[in-house]
């Protein structure tokens, strides 16, 4: 897996929306989009597949200092990696696609292709990350010279050469030795990410938005009972400034918008304001 090139698959931080006028013109809105996870798992999801996005940028570029913080990426990934039963859920939420994917087979309205596709998919993230012995990265672990790296990322200048002379010694080479290293080291962690980017596919897509207005830069809504909704994804457009603070339980989701005033301060927003909200099950 390319880290770059599939990190562009997935989701934008901000995007256009195609309209039109009253007269027929199409119009283009920027919008930025926001995702609010209702539960711990997909906040760890999200929390990896942003570690996940830096570390292909940061290794698609040349300077050492990026190559550092993809170092440091890598480490990071490793740290929220590092719980035990992380593995486990992913293995278990695949599966239950697995079975959920298995379930639309006899339905008329589901192209057989395109079902056939994503099992596929899902069968190959679960096989490849159920063979991956222990955590993410765990094989990382056992090499003396990254880990004398990540012992010293965290003390503030800790990776000075003075501290660690081999490390910077490896700054030196040429960008493409450095990321062939980078590729190596981050090969350990591809069943995981790809896994967990699949995972938010498939959820992000599980629901359509809809249309709806904060009435005084305020807006609830009641979640009905008995289905458990899992991320709430919301778009603004950008010219309006507008900063949301999201909250939300299994009954209720609740929205503030808000804006940054010249004290560096947030301030409620008054005025009624439009969006579109998804909430994925």
């Amino acid at each position: 897996m390319n880290w770059q090139r599939s990190c562009r698959k997935f989701q934008p931080a901000s995007g256009y929306h195609q309209g039109s006028t009253a007269d027929g013109q199409s119009t283009e809105t920027s919008v930025i989009l926001y995702e609010y996870p209702f539960n711990e798992r997909i906040r760890t999801y999200l929390r990896l597949e942003q570690l996940f996005l830096r570390l292909g940028e940061f290794m698609s570029r040349e300077s050492a200092l990026d190559h550092h913080f993809a170092l440091v990426t890598i480490f990071e990934v490793m740290d929220v990696g590092a719980r035990a039963d992380l593995k486990s859920d992913v293995l278990k939420d695949l599966d239950k696609q697995k079975h959920l994917l298995d379930s639309y087979r006899n339905n008329p309205a589901i192209a057989t292709e395109v079902l056939d596709k994503i099992f596929n998919q899902v069968d190959r993230c679960f096989s490849a990350l159920n063979s991956l012995p222990g955590k993410a990265g765990q094989s990382l672990t056992e090499n003396d010279w990254l880990m004398g790296i990540r012992s010293r990322v965290g003390i503030p200048g800790g990776t000075c050469a003075f501290d660690l002379p081999a490390y910077y010694a490896w700054q030196q080479h040429d960008a493409a030795t450095r990321r062939a290293d980078l590729e190596r080291w981050a090969g350990t962690l591809r069943p995981l990410a790809e896994a967990i980017y699949l995972l938010l596919k498939l959820l992000r897509g599980s629901s359509t938005a809809q249309k709806v207005m904060a009435v005084a830069g305020q807006f609830q809504q009641n979640l009905p009972q008995g289905k458990t909704f899992q991320l709430l994804r919301m778009t603004l457009d950008s010219a309006l400034e507008l900063i949301p603070e999201i909250s939300g339980n299994r009954l209720m989701v609740s929205i503030r918008l808000m804006r940054h005033g010249d004290d560096d301060k947030l301030h409620a927003s008054p005025e009624d304001t439009g969006f579109e909200l998804t909430l994925c099950s």
